[in-house]
């Protein structure tokens, strides 16, 4: 009996191992994985050419129209001035901006006016003699001579033989230097050429001012001008006296009306874009202000708008076929703004990918969707 139960036992334990064995082995076997293809999702619309209204817009900063460096052509010792010469200080039309130390030089000028009416005033005996019919103009115009004022413009001679003698004693010679003088003497004082502001000051009172030196700068307050780019394309859409709505990016709601003042004739030739130039005014416009400009062009015909992202290499975008795999077609682009594009050269019933797909390329299987 117990030797039954043995062999029995040793019969259940070799089962017992074939079937652990068999279980072990399929356990190792890999499961092959089941290969899924996604199709990406092409959402599409159908082209339909027709007329594209362009607007061109361009950002920039304005810039004072009225704007002179000021520099000094005489040397000397700046002086105090009843407003301050510092940026932010306005003056009117012909007010003193700035006054360099003249005494030296307003002496020597006297001295000069001096000897050129001493020197008319020894000529007049010999005018009275030899040329009586000039001595009246020549005697009036000696009695009119006034220290404190510019000299005035000489008499003209009433004959060659005249001219020549007056020639001969130095008055021309002596007028013109006296009147250098003067002009030289005017340098001294500078006054606002235009109603403005001072936006730069590089000097103070007591400060020494040298020949050339910059003293600051002064602007105009009441007419700035924009700088803008357009392209080569868009040229025929814009004229001297187009007018352009600029505003302000950080407050929609300041508007001006500007209106294109020049045309540059030069292409860029990198850019192939062309510089104009807008006149803007008001009063709450400052120098270095950042304002963006908006002006309507021309239509273009049988184009159509599209995303800017949507272009490929610049010339380029997706379509597709009857077979809904995407192709590269060629286009034209007319104009481009911050966001959009205007092409042409797609027909029309052509379906356009009308959003960026990721790892888009040439022969890729879609599933259409069209844009509501």
């Amino acid at each position: 009996m117990r030797e039954h139960i043995s062999k029995l036992f040793a019969v259940l334990l070799l089962v017992g191992s074939i079937y652990g064995f068999i279980l072990l082995k399929e356990s190792k076997v890999k499961n092959k994985p089941v290969s899924v293809v996604v199709i990406p999702t092409a959402y599409v619309s159908e082209v339909k050419n027709e007329s594209v209204p362009v607007s061109i817009m361009e950002s920039g900063r304005i810039s004072a129209k009225d704007k002179i460096d000021l520099f000094t052509e005489v040397q000397g010792v700046m002086e105090t001035s009843s407003k301050e010469f510092k940026p932010g200080s306005s003056y009117k039309k012909g007010e003193l901006l700035l006054k360099i130390r003249s005494d030296d030089f307003y002496a020597n000028l006297q001295a000069q006016k001096s000897l050129f009416q001493n020197l008319i005033t020894g000529i007049m005996p010999d005018i009275k003699l030899d040329y009586p019919e000039a001595y009246e103009k020549w005697n009036a115009y000696l009695k009119s001579f006034d220290m404190d004022k510019s000299i005035a413009e000489l008499p003209k001679p009433g004959s060659d033989k005249e001219k020549f003698f007056l020639t001969g004693k130095n008055i021309y010679t002596t007028y013109y230097t006296t009147k250098n003088l003067e002009i030289v003497y005017k340098k001294y004082t500078i006054t606002a050429p235009f109603d403005g502001i001072l936006t730069e000051a590089l000097v103070t009172p007591g400060a020494l001012v040298r020949n050339g030196q910059k003293l600051g700068e002064f602007i105009n307050i009441g007419e700035y001008e924009m700088e803008m780019s357009i392209s080569r394309a868009l040229l025929n859409s814009v004229s001297v006296g187009t007018e352009v709505t600029v505003s302000n990016p950080e407050n929609p709601d300041q508007t001006w009306i500007g209106k294109v003042s020049r045309i540059n004739g030069k292409v860029n030739s990198s850019t192939q874009t062309v510089q104009i130039y807008v006149d803007i005014k008001g009063d709450d416009l400052k120098e270095g202000m950042y304002l963006q400009a908006e002006l309507d062009g021309k239509a273009k015909l049988n184009a159509i708008e599209i995303s800017r992202n949507l272009l490929i290499d610049g010339n380029q975008i997706y379509v597709v076929g009857s077979d809904s795999s995407l192709n590269l077609t060629s286009i034209n682009v007319v104009h481009k703004s911050r966001d959009k594009a205007v092409i042409q050269g797609v027909a029309d019933g052509v379906w356009i990918v009308d959003r960026p797909i990721s790892g888009a390329y040439v022969g890729m299987k879609v599933l259409v969707k069209e844009e509501n």
